[in-house]
Parts: structure tokens; C-alpha cells; sequence
């Protein structure tokens, strides 16, 4: 790391022997190197020096022999652990250190150096480095200025007025002052076009020029210095072999071979636009350095700006003198236009007199005509002028107006082969003189029978257009030489012939207008007569016809219709009046649907009209008594009280029908049930009234009918929750969240499990697992039971095939509404195949309602499934009709005594129990029927069973309701 003495610098010390005094060699040195030779001989081994001027930048190193790098990390490391209070590195010695410089000594040995002489060394070090990083910043603000003067040039020659030409001449003097720069050029690049272009070029040894408008290719670039300047975007600097390592791929030299080689890209957002390129072929000048690209890149940002503004003012000045060309040549035209708008003008005027005229009302039509001639007059020679229009024959012309200097009247005539004849034969305008008269004479067109009237010099016509039909012609002409008309009055003549066509149909149809006006005031008067005798006659048709609609034909009362219009009425005035109150009673007749099955149509209508006699009498005007439909009845009370006046109303309404109705020659004792709402300023459609009555009517009917109902919230609320439990089960049965859980049938004797009956169970999102008593009713009335029973069959069948064993079965319930399709045996049949359960593994559970509802088609369906292995259980025997007849006559394998004759045993009234138990399991005995006992809860109930001969039994005592997984895991312990 140290150099040895021997290799030491030519000006090192003098020797020993002619050593100058200490003093005089620190006062002498210029800089760092004498003071270090003075250290060197003050010590035998050799000594290194490392020193900052810039602390921490740009560090200088004396007799360090090889690499700098660990050198001046040694020297780092020295430093930081002197200012941090610690101890520096072996073999260093920190000479001095301020912030801004700091020196380091490096070698062997340096502990033996006069500690006296190295603080004065080290003051004196301390002074030398401060010196030079003065002279560096005073060197660096130089260059800075030298740099913002070029800057300032470059800025005044880009607004001065000199060509391109004499503006790059400029630059490249300006950069000649910034550094070496005699071979120079500027490349601009064309994205667009793909092209570079050298607007300037000088180079002394480059036989290669470039015209400054020549767009070269860059493909013809590629690969060479310029190309990777434009294509990386970097700066460039450096000897040949320096290059080749600097771009991103293989490099093609190109033109005379340089020593050095600078080159800076122009950038534009990012993207580069041109380069500055400035190269040197002698040895004598220095190489560039990082400071010089730096430099360069930094002014060729000032010059691309240059360069663009003066393009642009070039550019500019190009395209205002195109433009100002373009302007004349456009001010011309528009003189033109201008004649020909005041042309046009001249005619649009002339062309709205004309159609004003047509809404004149005016009914002088030569004056209407006279006027059209004077403002024809304006645009061209009128002074020989008419108008000819074809009679409704089409045979004729007739001529409404004339004015000639030759043939002062014009008398109508039939059509012939004249000038007026040839314009409407032909449809098109014609501007003839005399010769073209005689060519059209000759060619046969026309006809010298004095038809076209005197000869004219110049004659000129067009012709008048209504919906694609000629309806005549505007003619001109002239007997004078100085008066020749020309193309131009033709298509003048020929564009205001519309608008005069136009103006005379106007007219026309005016004309008759007003007379079919004068016909039709009269005949509207005689019809006006005739309607009103025809209106009277209709509103007592439409007051007969109101009423038939508003009312109901077989009772005469008012309808639903003449109801709602009421109920709109009286909600109205409870709007304007709050306190006011309004009822509504909503009827229904109990049992009428029996009144009319057993004693036919007739005398149901019969038991109707009663009904509307009846409670005619209970209410006073102006309340409303009205039949809805069928057996529905309503009563509007509009101005009571409250809820007490409705209700003796109600109550009225129930005495009433005490007494029996004479009806078909029999006495029918009737009753209604009703529902009541009363109505108050809340309420602002009449549909909710009716709702609310028709709510509370419901309640009075699963009340037990004969009765009325108040509605209140609490009946609303009951409603409402029943609409969102149906909705929740039909979202149940989408996401199928019902479930089978099985509670065990066992063997009274031994407690073994002989089957299990299969139970639904709803497991609800939020309330958590649901006994049937909670939703089925809902179920049964909203018609989802079939889906969730059949649902229900599908899971219980799947799920049992895991867990029942030997001759175990399970039991379904069948609901009674299953029995009213006759292939219900065939569905339940492949439902359980499909699941893969055995069918002679099911029983199925019906109850005595269901025996009793459609007795033959349930015997046929039960014996079909017997047949087919699936047994038959009576459920809840004991709590309906018992009868032996029907136990007697469908196939049942199994009898469950119902519950509540269980739940006694074991206390004081079992003994009553006890009997109808036994008779029940006599009977069964004696039919070959199995018996199950049902709600055993406790082994004293299952021990007084036993002794009374009862084999199976049913209930909490023997295991609760569980889903299949748990009888699954049961099976398996017992397996």
C-alpha cells in the first residue's frame, strides 16, 4: 500500500544533508505533496497520505502504491474513528480534521514522528487544504459563469433575427468556449418519419458531409455512436475502445476514426429528439471528461429550444406567406359570392313578396296577379308578361293575367301547338328567339296558325308545378333587340315559377276552403240539432247502463264497483276532515257453499236475496249496503261515531239471522261472520281498508263464524308474519333446509327398536331447528305441503338406507290432500327406488279424516301399495269417529293408540284410560292389527301398557326425535 522511497516523485526531498529549515519548507509548500516529502524524512519507513480538500468527496492519495480504493477506505475509516472518539486504525494516523478536510497518514513507524513538529505539520495541512478547496469553488463559480454567459448568448441568439444557418454558426462558437469542440455537428431525429437530419456539420478530417435539408435514414445509422445516443437516450464519451464498453450492443464505427468522442441526446419528455456531438483527432488536447458530458448535456437542452423556436419562426413565417396567398386567392371568391348573395338575396325577397301574397287576404285576384308581374319586374324584362293555367278538363288555357305591348287581351283557347302548348307538353322551361322558332316550326313542335300571337325577338317561359303536375306556365317576351334574355333570366324565371305555383295553389285551395267552410257551417248546424236529440236519448241510455253496472243484478244492491267508488269518496273527505270516521262491515254468509250444493244454484240464489233483504234493514241512508261477489257482502257506514256504532251495527246484523230463512220450502238456519275496519285519516287507499276488513273477516271465520271481529294492529302483525313465514318456506325449499329426524319404535318387552317414524324438522337460518306445529298450518293453507311432504319423503327414504337394519322399517306421514291424486301410489313407489330404499322397509301413517274423505279412491291407492309391500298405519286412533267399519274395510297392518289416552295411566284417571285402551287392543287382536301405544313418557305408562297386552310403544321415554347421523352412530354401537 505504501510506496517505496525509491519509487517516490522526482521532486521529493533534497537530501539529509541539505535539508532547508523546518520552517521554511512548511512555509514554502504549495500543497499537500511538499509537506508530505518533509514528513517522509523525518521518518526512515516509507509513508502514504490520503486527503480531502471536500470532506467526503474527491479524496487525493500520495505514495499509495496499487489500488487507491482500500487506501482511501483505511484513511475513511481512520477519520470517522477519531471524530467518533474512537481509536483509528493500525498503521494510520490522522493528521487533521476540521468537517470540510481532513488527512490521514498511512505506513509503519508513525508513532516515532515528532509530536511537537506533526501538530505544527498538521496546522499547517489543515491550511494547505482549505486553500485548495477555496481555489476548486473559485475554479467551479468560474465555469459556472463562463457556462450562464454561453447560456445568455445561446437565449439572445434564438430571439435575434439570424437565418439557421448563421444561429448554428453561433452555437457551435459558444461551445467552442465551453470546451474542445472544432469537429462539431447536430443531429435532429424525425420519429414520424424515422429520418435523421444534420442541420449543422463541421469536421476538419470527415470527408462525409451532410446537407443540413437532407432527411438520412436511420437505418443507415444503426449501430453507429449517433444511433445509440438517439436510441438509449444516455450521453456517450470516451476513446473507441471506452465506447464499445458504454453501449448496449455491438458497435459500427463510421466516418474518419476520432481519439475522443463526446455525444449528448437532445430529450423532449423523456424521449430523444437530436443529439449534440462534438469529437477530437489530436492528442494534444485533453480527453473529455464526465464534467464536459455533463456540461454538454446541460446546454443541449438550451440549444434544442433554440433550434425549435427558430424552426418554428421559420415554419411561421412559411405558412403566412402560404396563408396570405390563400387569403387573396379566398377574397377574390368571396367577392364573387358576395355578388351572387346579393343575387340571391335580391331573389329570396322577391320570393317571399310572392308567397305573402298568396296569404293575403285579399280576394281581388288581378290585383294578386298584378302584384306577381311587379315583383317579376324586378329581377328581370317584364314588360310583355302572363300567366296561362290549364281548366280543370286539361283541354284548355285560359289566361288570368296579360300584358303585352302586341296582343293586348289574351282570350282562353283549346290547347294546341303553340310556345305556352310546348311548355306544358314538354315540363322544362324554353328561351327561344326567332331562329329557334322557326326550328321548332320546322321540326313540327309548332304551328304557324297564329297561335303564338305576334313575333317576338326573345321569348321565355316556365313552367308552373303543383305536386309534380303542371297546372300552366309564367311566360316573357320581348319585340325589341335591345331586349334579349338570356340562361341566366331562365333559371331565374324557371326557380321563381315554384313559388308562384305554389302561391296560386295556396289561393286556390283558400278559395275553396272558404266555400267548403260556408257548406259546412251549414250542415254543422243541421247535425248539431240531430246530435242534440240523439244525446238525450243516450244519457238516459248511460244512466240505465251505470246503474247496471254499479249494481248487482240479482239482489239490486250496490257491486263492488259502486263500492270502491263510494269508499274513494268518503277516504277524501277524511282527508279534509280528520275527525271524521268511517266503517266498514265485510260480510261473509257461513255454510252458503252447502245452501247451494245440497239445494242446487236457485235456491242459493234465493238464500242471497234473503241476505240483501235482511240487511237492508240495518242500516239507515246515507250507509251503503253492497254485494261483493259470491256469498261476500259489505256495509259502508260513512259518519259514525267510532268503533261502538259499527258494532251495534254488527251485532244487529248477527240478531237478524236468529231466524231461520224459509228457502226451497225448507226452514235454513242461517249466520254470517264479519270482519269490521274503521277507517280514519291514516288510511289513503281504499284497497287497504278492504284489506284490513277482509283480515279481521278471517279471524271471526277461524274464530267459529257466527261472530264479528275489530281489526287492530295485532291482527295485521298475525297477517304480515304469516306472509313472511310463507315466504320463508318457499326460500326453505329452494335451499332445501328441511329435514327428516327419526324418533324410535320399540318392543315394549325388551325395548328393542323395531322401526323409526320419520318427523320433519326445519332448520331455519336464524331461529334455529322448527317442530311442524310452527310452520305446517302455514304450509297447508299456502298450498306448499305437497313440496315440502314430498321433499320431506325423498330426504327421510335416502337417509335411512345408512341406519336401518334387519326387519326395521320407517313410517311416513301422509297428509290427506296426497289421496285426491289417484297415482299417488305410483309416485310415492318411484320416489323410494329411486332413493334406493326398500319399499317393504316403508310404512305409511294416515289418520281417520283422511279414511273418511274420499273412502274408495284411498281403499284402492292402500291396496296398491300393500301389494307392493307398503304397509298401512292408523294414526291417533281414538281422537275421530272410531269406527269399526272403516278399520274393517281398508288394509292396515297397524293401529297407534293416540296419546291422550296414555297420558293418564298412572294416575287417578287411568282407570277410564285403561278400559277404552283395552277395547282398542281387543279389537285389534281380533282384526290380526299389530298396536303401537304413542307419548310414553315414563316406564310405570310402559309397564302398565305390557300388562295389558300392548307389544309396541312410542315416545320420549324410549329416545327423542334425532337426525339420521345419530341413529346412524346407534346402529353402529348396536352392530
Amino acid at each position: 500500500m505504501i510506496q517505496d522511497s525509491s519509487k517516490r516523485s522526482p521532486i521529493g526531498p533534497p537530501p539529509a544533508g541539505s535539508l532547508p529549515a523546518f520552517e521554511r519548507v512548511l512555509l514554502d509548500a504549495a500543497g499537500p505533496e511538499p509537506v508530505l516529502h518533509l514528513l517522509q524524512a523525518m521518518t526512515p519507513q516509507p509513508v502514504a497520505m490520503v486527503a480531502w480538500s471536500q470532506w467526503p468527496h474527491e479524496p487525493q492519495c500520495w505514495a499509495v502504491n496499487g489500488e487507491r480504493a482500500p487506501a482511501v477506505e483505511l484513511a475513511r475509516r481512520a477519520v470517522d474513528a477519531r471524530r467518533g472518539g474512537g481509536q483509528a486504525p493500525a498503521g494510520t494516523r490522522v493528521l487533521c480534521h476540521d468537517g470540510d478536510s481532513a488527512a490521514v497518514l498511512l505506513g509503519d513507524g508513525l508513532e516515532v514522528l515528532d509530536t511537537a513538529r506533526l501538530d505544527v505539520i498538521a496546522q499547517r495541512m489543515a491550511e494547505l487544504l482549505t486553500a485548495q478547496r477555496l481555489r476548486g469553488a473559485v475554479a467551479r463559480l468560474a465555469h459556472a459563469e463562463k457556462l450562464q454567459h454561453a447560456l445568455f448568448a445561446i437565449a439572445d441568439m434564438a430571439g435575434s433575427n439570424r437565418d439557421m444557418p448563421t444561429l448554428l454558426r453561433g452555437l457551435h462558437g459558444i461551445i467552442g468556449g465551453l470546451m474542445y469542440a472544432e469537429n462539431f455537428y447536430i443531429a435532429l431525429l424525425d420519429h414520424t418519419r424515422q429520418s435523421v437530419r444534420f442541420i449543422y456539420f463541421a469536421d476538419a478530417y470527415n470527408d462525409e458531409k451532410y446537407s443540413p435539408t437532407e432527411d438520412v435514414p436511420i437505418a443507415k445509422l444503426e449501430r453507429g455512436l449517433t444511433w445509440y445516443v438517439l436510441h438509449d437516450c444516455i450521453p456517450l464519451w470516451g476513446p473507441l475502445e471506452r465506447l464499445r464498453e458504454q453501449v448496449s450492443g455491438p458497435l459500427q464505427a463510421r466516418g474518419a476514426p476520432s481519439l475522443d468522442w463526446l455525444g449528448v441526446p437532445m430529450l423532449r419528455d423523456g424521449l430523444a429528439v437530436g443529439a449534440l456531438v462534438v469529437q477530437s483527432y489530436r492528442d494534444d488536447v485533453a480527453p473529455y471528461s464526465a464534467s464536459d458530458s455533463a456540461v454538454l448535456a446541460f446546454v443541449a437542452e438550451h440549444v434544442l429550444n433554440a433550434v425549435e423556436r427558430k424552426q418554428s419562426q421559420e415554419t411561421l413565417e412559411r405558412h403566412v406567406a402560404e396563408r396570405t396567398h390563400q387569403l387573396a386567392l379566398a377574397n377574390a371568391d368571396l367577392q364573387k359570392q358576395v355578388s351572387e348573395r346579393l343575387r340571391a338575396e335580391h331573389l329570396q325577397a322577391a320570393l317571399y313578396r310572392i308567397a305573402a301574397l298568396a296569404m293575403s287576404d285579399d280576394d281581388d285576384s288581378f290585383r294578386f296577379y298584378q302584384q306577381v308581374h311587379q315583383t317579376v319586374g324586378e329581377l328581370i324584362n317584364t314588360d310583355n308578361f302572363y300567366i296561362a293555367l290549364l281548366d280543370d278538363t286539361r283541354t284548355h288555357l285560359h289566361f288570368p293575367y296579360s300584358v303585352d305591348d302586341k296582343d293586348a287581351g289574351r282570350k282562353p283557347r283549346r290547347l294546341g301547338r303553340g310556345l305556352s302548348e310546348y311548355i306544358i307538353r314538354h315540363g322544362k322551361p324554353l328561351l327561344a328567339d326567332a331562329r329557334d322558332v322557326e326550328a321548332l316550326v320546322a321540326s313540327g313542335e309548332l304551328e304557324r296558325a297564329g297561335s303564338t300571337g305576334a313575333e317576338s325577338v326573345s321569348w321565355l317561359g316556365a313552367p308552373l308545378y303543383v305536386d309534380e303536375e303542371i297546372i300552366g306556365l309564367v311566360a316573357v317576351q320581348s319585340y325589341r333587340s335591345d331586349v334579349i334574355y338570356d340562361t341566366g333570366d331562365a333559371e331565374l324565371l324557371n326557380f321563381v315559377s315554384s313559388q308562384i305555383a305554389n302561391s296560386l295553389q295556396r289561393r286556390r285551395a283558400a278559395e275553396r276552403l272558404r266555400t267548403l267552410n260556408a257548406e259546412l257551417e251549414a250542415r254543422v248546424e243541421a247535425r248539431t240539432r240531430e246530435l242534440s236529440e240523439q244525446i238525450a236519448v243516450r244519457e238516459h241510455v248511460e244512466a240505465q247502463l251505470k246503474h247496471q253496472v254499479m249494481h248487482d243484478p240479482l239482489t239490486g244492491l250496490p257491486n263492488r264497483l259502486y263500492l270502491r267508488e263510494r269508499l274513494e269518496s268518503a277516504l277524501a273527505q277524511l282527508q279534509r276532515n280528520p275527525t271524521r270516521r268511517v266503517s266498514l262491515l265485510y260480510l261473509d254468509v257461513d255454510r252458503f257453499k252447502l245452501f247451494n250444493d245440497s239445494l242446487g244454484h236457485l235456491a242459493g240464489d234465493d238464500v242471497l236475496r234473503e241476505v240483501a233483504r235482511r240487511l237492508g234493514t240495518c242500516v239507515r241512508a246515507p250507509d251503503l249496503v253492497a254485494r261483493l261477489s259470491g256469498d261476500e257482502f259489505a256495509i259502508l257506514l260513512e259518519d259514525t261515531s267510532g268503533p261502538r256504532a259499527a258494532c251495534k251495527v254488527a251485532q244487529r246484523v248477527l240478531d237478524l239471522f236468529v231466524e231461520p230463512m224459509q228457502i226451497a220450502g225448507r226452514l235454513l238456519q242461517g249466520s254470517t261472520s264479519i270482519g269490521i275496519a274503521i277507517a280514519d285519516a291514516r288510511y289513503q287507499h281504499i284497497d287497504a281498508l278492504l284489506h284490513d276488513a277482509d283480515v279481521a273477516l278471517y279471524r271471526a271465520k277461524r274464530a267459529g263464524r257466527a261472530r264479528y271481529v275489530m281489526f287492530d294492529e295485532t291482527l295485521q302483525r298475525a297477517a304480515m308474519d304469516v306472509l313472511e313465514l310463507e315466504h320463508e318456506l318457499r326460500a326453505a325449499l329452494i335451499r332445501n333446509e328441511f329435514e327428516p329426524f327419526f324418533q324410535p319404535l320399540v318392543r315394549l318387552e325388551d325395548g328393542q327398536i323395531v322401526g323409526y317414524e320419520a318427523l320433519i324438522r326445519w332448520r331455519h337460518p336464524t331461529r334455529g331447528v322448527l317442530a311442524p306445529g310452527e310452520f305446517l298450518g302455514v304450509a297447508e293453507e299456502s298450498g306448499l305441503i305437497e313440496a315440502i311432504d314430498w321433499q320431506m319423503y325423498r330426504l327421510a327414504c335416502a337417509a335411512a338406507v345408512g341406519f336401518v337394519r334387519g326387519d326395521e322399517f320407517i313410517t311416513l306421514n301422509i297428509s290427506p290432500r296426497h289421496f285426491q291424486n289417484e297415482d299417488f301410489d305410483t309416485r310415492l313407489l318411484t320416489m323410494v327406488e329411486a332413493s334406493g330404499f326398500e319399499p317393504s322397509r316403508l310404512h305409511i301413517e294416515v289418520t281417520e279424516g283422511t279414511l273418511l274423505g274420499e273412502p274408495d279412491a284411498v281403499a284402492r291407492i292402500l291396496e296398491r301399495l300393500r301389494a307392493a309391500g307398503v304397509e298401512a298405519a292408523l294414526d291417533d286412533f281414538g281422537t275421530g269417529y272410531s269406527s269399526l267399519s272403516y278399520v274393517h274395510r281398508f288394509p292396515l297392518k297397524m293401529i297407534k293408540i293416540d296419546r291422550s289416552f296414555i297420558d293418564p295411566l298412572g294416575s287417578d284417571a287411568a282407570q277410564r284410560s285403561s278400559v277404552i285402551i283395552g277395547a282398542i287392543l281387543a279389537l285389534s287382536h281380533s282384526l290380526g292389527l299389530d298396536v303401537l301405544a304413542e307419548g310414553i313418557e315414563t316406564e310405570a305408562q310402559s309397564t302398565h301398557l305390557q300388562r295389558m297386552g300392548c307389544l309396541y310403544g312410542q315416545g320420549y321415554h324410549f329416545g327423542r326425535p334425532q337426525p339420521a347421523a345419530h341413529w346412524g352412530r346407534h346402529a353402529l354401537t348396536r352392530a
